[in-house]
């Protein structure tokens, strides 16, 4: 079964084409790109499993190494971790490493994660039971872990050329987090390995913003009980947004440039509410992303969309 929805698998395809079409990307435009992402991407991570750093405390802590006043220690580690988690991933993307997603690898970046925050099972798989606070998910015990690793690990072998890379990402996201391997750092440890079989895929890194965790939250339950398709396609969302923000910076030639815009203001130019072009968004039909609490779109999206309906009308 195919849970990606496939308008916006075909968008997403089609702006990686046009991002690849780009390739060689200039240099400093990429540095800039990776470094804007890789604080976004600590910021937001820690953020979601309540890190108090804001995104600009992050960027001094990891990019500068001061320390915060009033803010916990863990917070600091936790970013410094993140940061070098990250490191290593890039390196094994640069390196052309296609077969890193192992136990070892899921192992190491919990280990590189949480060394100075628990060196004693910083990488080892959890030996007792555990709870998950405000959810219905109860983790398998302790000792099916080993099992249900290799299980996982052989299952993304079968898959890794059936099915697209955004839905095995997504999946293996949601079945390695199911499993919750070790005491901590397991959500930051699946969205770290999700982004492995992205990037090796030509995707820049995806993040999964703090403004939606709410909603990251309620797709992973509702994985939990068997219904991916919501999940698959909130991961869809986040790559769509991260291939959006690259394609704006990289695109050659100012004249092929889309304009993004709030939605209210998009609205204005149209005859739909801005209510209307939300509900259109959230479900996946018009192409959007987010910059913080705010969804933007462009109007060609929005002549995308009312094309596409006019032909089903017919």
């Amino acid at each position: 079964m195919t849970y990606l929805d496939k308008k916006i698998q075909k968008r997403i395809d089609d702006k990686l084409t046009q991002l690849n079409s780009f390739r060689p990307l200039p240099t400093s435009a990429v540095k800039k790109l990776k470094e804007q992402f890789e604080v976004e991407m600590t910021y937001n991570s820690n953020a979601i499993e309540g890190n108090s750093l804001t995104l600009k405390e992050t960027y001094l802590v990891i990019n500068e190494g001061l320390t915060i006043k009033g803010k916990p220690l863990k917070d600091h580690l936790e970013a410094k971790g993140h940061k070098e988690a990250l490191d290593y991933l890039y390196s094994l993307v640069e390196k052309g490493k296609n077969n890193t997603v192992s136990e070892r690898f899921i192992r190491s970046l919990n280990q590189i994660l949480m060394q100075d925050i628990d060196r004693e099972w910083a990488g080892k798989y959890r030996n007792s039971g555990v709870i998950i606070g405000g959810a219905d998910h109860k983790p398998p015990e302790a000792l099916e872990i080993p099992r249900l690793m290799q299980n996982l690990i052989a299952w993304v072998g079968d898959n890794n050329k059936k099915i697209h890379p955004v839905e095995l990402a997504s999946i293996l996201h949601h079945k390695l987090v199911f499993i919750h391997p070790f005491f901590d750092g397991n959500g930051r440890t699946s969205r770290l390995t999700m982004n492995i079989i992205l990037m090796h895929s030509g995707f820049p890194l995806v993040v999964i913003l703090k403004n939606d965790r709410k909603r990251y939250y309620s797709t992973l339950s509702q994985a939990d009980k068997g219904d991916y398709i919501p999940f698959v396609n909130f991961i869809a969302r986040a790559v769509e947004r991260t291939l959006d923000i690259y394609l704006k910076i990289l695109t050659p030639d100012k004249k092929d440039k889309v304009e993004f815009v709030l939605l209210s203001k998009l609205a204005k130019k149209t005859n739909f509410t801005e209510k209307y072009l939300n509900l259109l968004v959230r479900s996946g039909k018009l192409e959007a992303h987010k910059d913080g609490r705010n969804w933007l779109s462009s109007e060609e999206a929005l002549k995308r969309y009312l094309e596409s309906r006019e032909r089903k009308r017919k």
